[in-house]
């Protein structure tokens, strides 16, 4: 026998409480496994938070959409957008931090004090497009905002609320949504070794790690030692750490085995060696107080940015700085798209080739200069073919260490690039030398 689900409203009554404020209590009936209904409740929270009957009304609401997903009246309750963000950051949201944070952000500065109290069938696709045109954003971050309104939306569609289809954002467009407002900084050689001269441990070691192995802050944080093989020269990333809180990778393909030259894992022994937290469960760069992973912000603005400051690099370097100057510095030594998509653990090559690293200067210069253009190697500033011979594969590491700790200057520049990043276990041949 088929049975009518009825639309179901709750009750709301504002509950005395001996002491403090009076809280709003909502209680309702809810279906368990076994098909029998139970009385539930949940207090909303006091008078102070909201202070009408009209204002706890529609904290209800994602409670409310959840419970009535069955009831054929609920296709004709015009769900406000608020109400959707509510279920979604509820049901549908994201378990990374760093991802939840982002969203979370967005939702409360840009997407919910325009839309948040709009009924979803209002939502029309040109009032969003001319909003995203005038918020004060950057074209990628417009599309950010737009992604999670997007979301949102596919969300509803699922939950029955919105007509599979019918999704508006679908239509909304975002000019210029891949163009970057400032080009990614890329640091050549000499720029490298002379921001390492104004760092001390551990930070010394955390940029060589970044630069000679491409990870990315959040990885590099989540290093602990049992995650190096040193006798098979590998290191498995497989957590990051964002916030000091302890996460999973940004995607599955970021979790993979890096090589590891065996110069580099002698600078990491060494400093396991110093270190207070050697074991194979601590972590690789440890705050000395806490025993914890640092926090990224903090140790860009008082360690990476102070020591460009000092090197006069200028303020525009960052962490991901060498992430993009390790891609650049990959294409330099003649390495295949594929296996540079494979050492930046990206998803997609396309991301790797269109996103990350730019041809350095030098190399654009020999290759502008009209004795390429006719198939002559033309002999200019001491570039010769001799010179430019790379003899063998090594990693950046057996340069940057000395008994005296003194950098070396960058004296072949061609030659430099490929024995700071194209060793790691791979062969010559790999990489076209």
């Amino acid at each position: 026998m088929l049975v009518r689900t009825r639309y179901q409203y709750g009750r709301l009554r504002l509950r005395k409480r001996e002491r403090g404020a009076d809280v709003w209590e909502f209680r309702y009936y809810e279906t368990d496994s076994k098909g029998q209904r139970k009385r539930q409740s949940v207090i909303l929270g006091d008078r102070n938070l909201y202070t009408t009957e009209t204002l706890a009304r529609k904290a209800t609401q994602a409670l409310l959409l959840r419970l009535n997903g069955e009831s054929p009246r609920a296709e004709v309750q015009a769900a406000s957008f608020g109400v959707l963000l509510d279920r979604y950051i509820e049901q549908e949201f994201s378990e990374r931090y760093s991802t939840r944070k982002s969203h979370l952000s967005n939702i409360r500065v840009h997407i919910r004090p325009r839309w948040g109290d709009y009924p979803v069938d209002k939502l029309k696709p040109m009032a969003m497009e001319q909003w995203l045109r005038d918020l004060p954003l950057a074209p990628k971050s417009k599309t950010h905002v737009r992604g999670i309104m997007h979301l949102v939306f596919k969300c509803a569609e699922r939950w029955g609320i919105v007509e599979l289809g019918k999704n508006p954002v679908s239509l909304v467009r975002v000019k210029n949504a891949s163009k970057r407002l400032k080009r990614p900084r890329v640091l050549d050689v000499d720029e490298f070794f002379e921001l390492l001269k104004h760092l001390g441990e551990p930070y010394r070691t955390m940029v060589l790690v970044a630069q000679c192995l491409g990870l990315r802050v959040s990885e590099i944080l989540g290093l602990q030692w049992g995650d190096f093989n040193f006798a098979d020269r590998s290191v498995l990333v497989q957590r990051s750490v964002v916030g000091g809180r302890v996460d999973d990778v940004k995607t599955e393909y970021s979790r993979d085995a890096v090589p590891l030259d065996a110069r580099l894992a002698e600078v990491l022994l060494q400093w396991r060696s110093a270190s207070i937290f050697p074991r194979d469960e601590d972590w690789l760069f440890a705050n000395p107080v806490t025993g914890r992973p640092y926090y990224q912000e903090s140790l860009q603005k008082s360690q990476i940015k102070r020591a460009a400051k000092l090197a006069g690099l200028g303020e525009d370097i960052g962490w991901h700085t060498f992430r993009h100057s390790y891609r650049s510095w990959l294409d330099e030594t003649g390495a295949p798209m594929k296996v540079q998509q494979e050492l930046m653990r990206h998803a997609s090559i396309q991301t790797t080739m269109n996103v990350y690293g730019r041809a350095m200067t030098e190399t654009k210069r020999r290759a502008n200069s009209p004795g390429c253009w006719t198939g002559v190697r033309p002999k200019l500033a001491g570039i010769t073919s001799k010179n430019t011979a790379c003899d063998r594969p090594v990693n950046c590491s057996s340069f940057l260490i000395g008994d005296n700790g003194d950098l070396p200057k960058a004296t072949n520049y061609r030659k430099l690039l490929k024995d700071l990043v194209a060793g790691a276990g791979f062969e010559p041949a790999t990489f076209g030398l």
